[in-house]
C-alpha cells in the first residue's frame, strides 16, 4: 500500500479524533461530583450511612457492641459516681451515660475542647495507660461547689488564664474518686487498680497511644443543679486486650447488691416447697 492511499484510509478517524479530544478537555467535575465519588457527605454528618473512602478508613475499628460487659461495667460505673460524687460534694449530682463510641486516639486528642484538664492513669494489672479529660466547665463547677459556691447559680468562667494550684488540687481529688470507682466497676469481672500518674493541660503531653490506634470512649455527663459539665474516659483497645475474653462473654447478673424483689419471692416459695426425708433409726 502506497503513502498516499494510507493516508486516505487514515482520514476518516483522523477527523473524528481531532473534534472529540476538545470535548474532552472541557469536562470538569465539579466539587459535589468529586464528594460523591470520594463517599463524602457533608449535609448528612450523623455517620448513619458511610460509604467510599470514609468506610474504608472507618473499616478497622471495633464496635464496642462487640465486647458485651463493657456496658455493663460503665453502667456499674454511672450508680458508683453518683453515690461517691454526692459523698465528695455534699450537693445533688446526677451522672449519665451520654454515648459509648470507638475513635482512633489521634483524633480524639484533636477534638478535645480546650482548655480542659487530661489527667493519665495506669492500669496496674493490664499493664497499660487510659485517658480521663475533664472540661471546663465541669472543673469551674466542682471548684465552685467544693469551695461553698452558692446553690442554683452557674459557676463563673475564667478564660485566657491557665489552671491554678487549687483547681488542679480539687480536679485531682475529684479524678481519684472517679478512679476508685473505676476499679469498683471492674471488680466483679477482674481487680484493675487505677492509679493516677499525672495531670496535663496539653493534649500533645497526654500521647498514651500512637494515632492511629483504635479506642473506647465514654462520655459522662455530670449535673450538679444548675452546674455540671462532662467527663470523657478513654481506654484503648490495647489497654482492654487482656481481659477481652471476659469482655466478650454475656452478662450473667450483677455480683454485687441485693434485689429485695427476688429475696422475697424466694423465700416465699421456699417456705412452701415440699421435700421428701427419709429417716433411718436403726439399722
Amino acid at each position: 500500500m502506497t503513502d498516499a492511499a494510507f493516508a486516505d484510509e487514515a482520514d476518516p478517524f483522523a477527523e473524528p479524533l481531532a473534534d472529540d479530544r476538545p470535548v474532552a478537555s472541557e469536562r470538569v467535575l465539579n466539587q459535589d461530583e468529586i464528594d460523591s465519588l470520594l463517599g463524602f457527605d457533608l449535609g448528612d454528618d450523623d455517620g448513619s450511612e458511610r460509604s467510599g473512602i470514609r468506610a474504608i478508613i472507618n473499616s478497622a475499628l471495633v464496635s464496642y457492641e462487640r465486647l458485651p460487659m463493657l456496658e455493663i461495667v460503665f453502667d456499674r460505673l454511672v450508680r458508683l459516681m453518683t453515690t461517691s460524687l454526692r459523698n465528695f460534694t455534699s450537693d445533688n449530682v446526677e451522672v449519665s451515660l451520654d454515648n459509648i463510641s470507638s475513635i482512633r486516639f489521634g483524633d480524639y486528642l484533636n477534638s478535645i475542647p480546650l482548655p480542659a484538664i487530661l489527667a493519665v492513669f495506669r492500669a496496674e494489672e493490664l499493664d497499660n495507660y487510659g485517658l480521663l479529660t475533664v472540661d471546663s466547665n465541669l472543673i469551674y463547677s466542682i471548684v465552685d461547689v467544693l469551695l461553698g459556691g452558692r446553690r442554683g447559680t452557674a459557676a463563673l468562667r475564667i478564660e485566657g488564664r491557665p489552671y491554678t494550684t487549687i483547681e488542679r488540687v480539687l480536679v485531682q481529688r475529684m479524678v481519684e474518686v472517679v478512679l476508685a470507682d473505676a476499679r469498683a466497676a471492674f471488680e466483679p469481672l477482674t481487680p484493675v487498680h487505677f492509679n493516677l500518674d499525672r495531670l496535663e493541660t496539653n493534649p500533645r503531653f497526654a500521647a498514651i497511644a500512637r494515632p492511629a490506634n483504635a479506642a473506647i470512649l465514654v462520655k459522662l455527663r455530670i449535673d450538679m443543679e444548675d452546674r455540671g459539665g462532662r467527663i470523657e474516659l478513654l481506654l484503648p483497645y490495647a489497654t482492654l486486650e487482656p481481659i477481652r475474653k471476659m469482655l466478650l462473654q454475656q452478662f450473667m447478673g450483677e455480683k454485687f447488691g441485693r434485689d429485695n424483689i427476688w429475696e422475697g419471692h424466694l423465700a416465699t416459695e421456699l417456705w412452701t416447697t415440699e421435700t421428701e426425708v427419709r429417716v433411718v433409726l436403726d439399722e
